[in-house]
């Protein structure tokens, strides 16, 4: 545990910086539940597939590949299944929703994870007309949730993985006449944008599904030495690991926030927010903004529209 874990104080639920996936699932029985993973095969999301079937839960894990998926949720033996689901080509979404659906064999989904990212990528790619770090975190995810929506339980989750790197995004929080990134493409600052479109989907699905049980919520997971670094150059490596023993979270840490917010039930009547270390937190207001989150997913649809 790092020395700031160490330091930190709990939140009012009792968790908090330095709790972990299996903190804050003890004691829960996820038998007879179905939770959906992206990006189940390393750093976070391998954590909280295990922890999750550790608790009796059925993991459906999806992967760039189906072969991935199924390699990293083997140990967990049981019923879990490895589906390919690669957020940058909507076929795959696509396929993937389908496969999910076949699998589920009239059953629900208890919560979906959107867990999977792509981060600073040192040069600007697109992925149809958008930049490919807010196509792949947000828009391959917005396609693959609304696909599961009607799946999802009546008291159903979806935890959306945002990060504190919300705040680099660009000062009206979504630059809507650039969303390629072409004008002026910077790494963290595009991250930061697919990390508030992430916040903003949340608040927005939240509104359109007020009235059910359904919960929609953003996490950060804290900063966390996982391969979604292997983006930075070699300094910024290095100085990333040396903090490792003061103040990054491990792994197990890391993964708490988005376990909480999926099976607590100290999480269950809360939607439409923003956590960190296992608590409410309050966003860049940039990210909370009503009116915002409205145009993106309007933007999002609009996007969605013209894919192949």
């Amino acid at each position: 545990m790092s020395l700031y874990a160490r330091l930190k104080p709990k939140g009012v639920n009792g968790f908090g910086y330095g709790s972990t996936a299996e903190e804050v699932t003890a004691g829960l029985s996820l038998a007879g539940k179905t939770l959906l993973i992206t990006g189940c095969n390393s750093g976070l999301g391998l954590e909280t597939a295990r922890v999750l079937s550790l608790r009796g839960g059925r993991i459906f894990g999806t992967a760039r590949s189906a072969e991935k998926a199924t390699t990293a949720l083997a140990p967990l033996g049981g019923s879990s299944l490895g589906f390919a689901c690669e957020l940058s080509q909507p076929s795959s979404v696509r396929g993937c929703v389908k496969a999910v659906h076949s699998a589920l064999e009239g059953k629900k989904i208890d919560a979906v994870i959107c867990n999977a990212g792509i981060m600073a990528l040192p040069k600007r790619e697109e992925a149809f007309g958008v930049e490919l770090q807010l196509f792949t975190n947000h828009i391959g995810h917005f396609l693959l949730v609304n696909g599961l929506l009607d799946d999802l339980a009546d008291e159903g989750r979806v935890v959306m993985l945002s990060s504190s790197a919300h705040s680099m995004a660009p000062k009206v929080g979504i630059e809507f006449d650039n969303l390629s990134g072409q004008r002026d493409y910077a790494a963290w600052k595009a991250y930061g944008q697919s990390k508030i479109a992430n916040l903003l989907f949340a608040k927005e699905l939240a509104r359109r599904l007020e009235g059910t049980k359904k919960t929609v919520n953003a996490v950060h997971p804290g900063v966390i030495q996982t391969n979604l670094s292997r983006h930075m150059n070699p300094v910024a490596q290095f100085f990333f690991g040396f903090g490792e023993h003061l103040v990054l979270k491990n792994v197990g840490q890391g993964a708490a926030t988005q376990c909480y917010v999926a099976v607590h039930p100290g999480a269950a009547t809360v939607s439409g927010r923003y956590f960190a270390d296992c608590n409410v937190a309050e966003p860049r207001k940039e990210g909370s903004d009503a009116a915002t989150a409205k145009k993106l997913w309007e933007a999002s649809e609009e996007i969605v529209a013209r894919l192949p």
